[in-house]
């Protein structure tokens, strides 16, 4: 059987099979002197304490925190946002401060962490870039579309602003930073998930918007409660790509730049010190912001009991459907560590591009409906960062399976 493509290198998984942390063999190599009655004292007074169930409870739970303190400090980020909002006359400013400095800073951690050697190696793989490309616009957003529109049977029982936020989160491009720290947290190929987002971020405002008016423009009875989208996207297109290049392009050069010229101080820094940490608090304040500023605004507060259920499960649905089928798409000519990279950039949303798609194409349109149009695309971010830090824990386990079965060859 010829093996699998790989475009990134194999990253090492000595941390799941070493063995320092196990206990020392009960054989030894050096003459014992000791007489037998001693010995038998000794080992009576080493004999290890046995575990109960509560004491194996607790170390899991220890372990659970070390390892997924990411969705923990989410989670209680959301509950301090839906007590304690920025005022509304701050809220512009809180917005353009953190969104373009945490992506900035997320990017520039990348690019101080990932090797321009892989990074270049990465890029050539056009095969993998057309797969995952055409996932994460057309299978996501045909997908949300037919789930919205098998669902929506009922117009009084679902808002249709919902409904219509759901079919543009589908239209979205992959995560600009979020799924680069999951797959890394994975051990999967972080370089490719890099190069995907940036292709991405830079075909989303063209494909989006494609998307979006296409599918605004099919006469099912939600479609038709939007305003009329706008003839040009000039605008769009600017703002987005000068976005683009000051939080993004700029960044991550620097971030190669830094690697190359001082690469031993560099790599201490992200190593030793724990430098690359910071792309995570970075994420953790963007996520934060969406949050505050959905709270503020009253949308997610003021939602109908079903319409909260509808649009949780909408999510999780979509989340696993579409991480699924990219797992079972790529897995077959794919390595792991880029089947991993496949699944998050296919399953994951950036939200950064959708809200100023809703107000430039729908002109016209009333800021109640366009804050409801925009909680999916938060309640699925919530869903997306739990759900895949989860999935590493999946992911690493899958991939020391596969270095315990090269070994045993």
């Amino acid at each position: 059987m010829a093996p699998r493509r790989s475009s990134g290198v194999q990253y090492p998984l000595s941390k799941f099979s070493s063995n320092e942390n196990q206990p020392p063999s009960p054989t030894s190599t050096e003459p014992d002197e000791k007489e037998p009655s001693s010995i038998s004292d000794q080992n009576k007074q080493q004999k290890p304490i046995p575990k109960t169930r509560f004491t194996v409870f607790l170390t899991f739970v220890w372990w659970f925190i070390k390892d997924q303190w990411f969705i923990i400090t989410l989670l209680l980020l959301i509950l301090i946002s839906s007590q304690k909002q920025v005022p509304r006359q701050q809220q512009q400013i809180k917005d353009t401060v953190v969104q373009n400095l945490a992506v900035a800073v997320i990017f520039l951690i990348n690019g101080c962490t990932i090797p321009t050697q892989i990074l270049v190696k990465t890029i050539r793989c056009w095969k993998i870039h057309i797969f995952v490309q055409v996932l994460c616009f057309l299978f996501t957003s045909s997908t949300a579309l037919a789930v919205v529109t098998a669902t929506a049977t009922n117009p009084n029982l679902i808002d249709p602003a919902l409904l219509n936020g759901i079919v543009l989160l589908g239209s979205l491009p992959t995560a600009l930073s979020f799924n680069t720290i999951m797959t890394k947290k994975a051990q999967g190929n972080d370089a490719l998930t890099l190069t995907e987002s940036v292709i991405g971020s830079c075909l989303g405002p063209v494909v989006s918007t494609v998307l979006i008016q296409v599918y605004s423009s099919i006469p099912v009875w939600y479609a038709q409660t939007l305003p009329k989208a706008a003839a040009g996207y000039g605008a769009v297109f600017k703002q987005v790509f000068a976005q683009l290049g000051l939080t993004l392009f700029l960044p991550l050069i620097v971030g190669q730049l830094l690697r190359g010229f001082f690469p031993k101080q560099v790599i201490k820094i992200m190593t030793t010190y724990k430098g690359s940490k910071l792309a995570s608090f970075a994420l953790l304040i963007l996520i934060w912001s969406a949050y505050d500023g959905a709270f503020e605004t009253g949308a997610l507060s003021h939602m109908r009991p079903t319409n909260v259920v509808f649009v949780v499960l909408i999510s999780v649905a979509l989340y696993l459907l579409w991480a699924s089928l990219a797992l079972f798409a790529s897995v077959f000519w794919l390595s792991k560590e880029d089947s991993i990279a496949a699944v998050f950039c296919v399953a994951t949303k950036t939200p950064a591009l959708g809200v100023p798609l809703i107000t430039l194409i729908f002109v016209g349109i009333s800021p109640a409906m366009k804050a409801e149009m925009a909680i999916p695309m938060v309640v699925f971010q919530c869903i997306q960062t739990c759900l895949s830090s989860l999935a590493t824990i999946v992911f690493r386990r899958w991939l020391r399976n596969k270095k315990e079965g090269a070994e045993l060859m």
